[in-house]
């Protein structure tokens, strides 16, 4: 397997209309999202699972300092696209990662997004209220 020396490797993620830009270096396991520790960004503990998953897949978790900007969408969505930069970004550095990765789940963009209202309806797919009489 190949290692990141001091190098950074970079890669985009996206979730909804999250796009998150990651680098990853070698380094203790550290996580800094938009300047800030991942516990202070991330308040729930759900969103903190969601981007450590990939590396935890692989078996690199304390070996890899993450730094990632993301913009738009909400803590969800974010964690999400931090998710799937940090799966770009480990195919990078090794494609033997990408089956394992692959299999779980995270290589894959998630393409739902939030549906547009309709015009002469109440919601994307909710119908006004209708009286008979």
């Amino acid at each position: 397997m190949a290692t990141a020396t001091s190098t950074k490797t970079y890669a985009t993620g996206r979730r909804k209309t999250a796009v998150a830009r990651v680098w990853l270096t070698a380094g203790a396991g550290g996580f800094n999202i938009n300047d800030r520790v991942d516990d202070d960004y991330f308040k729930r503990a759900t969103a903190r699972m969601v981007i450590r998953q990939p590396l935890e897949e692989v078996g690199l978790l304390g070996q890899y300092d993450v730094h990632a900007t993301v913009r738009g969408g909400g803590i969800s969505s974010q964690a999400g696209a931090v998710r799937h930069g940090i799966t770009r970004a480990l195919m990078k550095i090794d494609r033997e990662l990408r089956p394992k990765l692959k299999a779980v789940g995270y290589v894959t963009r998630d393409p739902r997004k939030k549906e547009r209202k309709k015009y002469g309806q109440a919601a994307a797919r909710a119908r006004f209220q209708f009286s008979k009489r």
